[in-house]
């Protein structure tokens, strides 16, 4: 296993992080059970360079199955079939409740577990390497207005530091499409305001720029000069949004402030910070934007997962010729 490998010219040391340590540590898995997850969890670190986010779903699911098996008395992954993998999907359904989304997903971390595993020579093949493998129907991505985004991004009455600091953000996130975890750790270097845009580290360690335009430029400088430092009181931080503490705030607190925000706007629809990235995609698109422009400011690997937004368009527009069509 690697030692480590280098980013931005700093090394960085693949770790597991001590709440995973824990679980595995006081696991009722099988020993071998938990020496393949584990060297698989510093697989995903150290070759694959996933986010920590990612390795944190990846995990879940890998523990999920893995305690399934157990409980079924297997002790060894290569008596691990399609049947299976049905049975647990099953199980995932009418116990554990997971949407067909949730259960796809897993899908997807099995295979690739089970492809590590086979390479590894742990086990004879990736039993899940077949044709016709349970698949989720795709949802279409929920996006806001324009009119609701105005309403969104309209500054609040009293303008706290906090306040100035969460509008911000809102609007930010909104200009620039960024995934959440990518706003609230954005450093205060990766914001050019003179350019007008963001230097991002997404998924896989890939570094993009999106660009933004004045009006966010004016929010974001606004923040800086009025409010940062009343926040962060002679403390230092890198961050550009900050908390208290000087530092950057978790995802949940974030989806907590644009929940209240929401419903301070009137929204009253069920509203999360992914909708505004998908805002941001779906009113470029319909704006004219190019597919390719799009995918490359959302920091998407592969042009599929953005063409999703396109159909969000179509399925607009069928709504809007149904109800207005003399024949719709």
């Amino acid at each position: 296993m690697p030692a480590g490998y280098f980013f931005a010219g700093q090394p960085v040391v693949p770790v597991i992080t001590t709440a995973t340590r824990t679980t595995i540590a006081n696991s009722t898995l099988p020993p071998v059970f938990a020496g393949h997850h584990e060297r698989y969890l510093h697989y995903l670190i150290t070759e694959r360079r996933f986010s920590e986010n990612s390795i944190e779903a990846y995990d879940n699911d890998i523990t999920i199955f893995l305690t399934y098996v157990a409980a079924t008395g297997t002790r060894s992954l290569n008596r691990v079939d399609i049947a299976t993998l049905h049975s647990f999907l099953d199980h995932c359904r009418t116990v554990r409740k997971s949407s067909n989304r949730t259960n796809s997903r897993r899908v997807s971390a099995l295979k690739s577990f089970f492809d590590f595993l086979a390479r590894e020579n742990q086990v004879n093949n990736n039993p899940f390497n077949i044709a016709g493998l349970p698949k989720s129907g795709s949802t279409l991505p929920r996006a806001l207005s324009v009119e609701e985004v105005q309403q969104l991004l309209e500054p609040p009455h009293i303008l706290t530091p906090i306040a100035r600091r969460n509008n911000a953000m809102l609007v930010l996130l909104y200009a620039t499409g960024l995934r959440v975890s990518e706003l609230v750790q954005l450093p205060l270097s990766g914001c050019n305001l003179h350019a007008g845009f963001v230097r991002v580290v997404g998924k896989g360690s890939k570094e993009r720029l999106v660009p933004f335009g004045e009006f966010a430029k004016e929010r974001v400088e606004l923040y800086i000069k009025t409010a940062r430092a009343l926040i962060l009181k002679n403390r230092r931080s890198n961050y550009l949004f900050i908390t208290h503490l000087g530092t950057c705030m978790t995802r949940l607190r974030f989806y907590q402030i644009i929940r209240q925000a929401a419903l301070a706007a009137g929204i009253t629809k069920e509203i999360s910070p992914h909708m505004l990235r998908h805002s941001f995609a779906t009113h470029l698109l319909s704006h004219g934007a190019d597919l390719r422009s799009v995918q490359m400011m959302l920091g998407h690997s592969d042009i599929a997962t953005t063409q999703i937004y396109t159909h969000i368009d179509q399925d607009r527009l069928k709504k809007i010729h149904k109800k207005f069509h003399p024949r719709g």
